[in-house]
């Protein structure tokens, strides 16, 4: 009798898990640090046409190449935080989806 209880129990546990697996699945994927590249150089991109007259604009340009080029070389986190400091030069938060 109690070799039929530890199996049902481990039935079930099973079965938690692979339900918990299930819901989890319908969750969006984090983004890579390639994808979060591309999207601050966009948004950056976007801000530079309403930001034209920011008092920093040479120096966010400078930040924003130096950035890509850190993404471009597979040092993906000194470009995210690059092109972050890039934005916030121009008066804009970065976008920062929920990872």
């Amino acid at each position: 009798m109690p070799r039929l209880s530890i199996s049902s129990l481990g039935v079930l546990l099973g079965l938690g898990l692979l339900t918990a697996a299930v819901g989890q699945s319908d969750a969006k994927a984090p983004l890579t640090r390639s994808e979060r590249c591309a999207n601050l150089s966009h948004q950056f991109d976007e801000a530079l046409e309403t930001h034209a007259t920011a008092t920093q604009v040479t120096a966010a340009k400078a930040l924003q190449r130096k950035g890509n080029r850190y993404c471009a070389a597979k040092k993906q986190a000194q470009g995210i935080r690059m092109l972050a400091n890039a934005l916030k030069l121009l008066g804009v938060t970065p976008n920062d989806p929920v990872q």
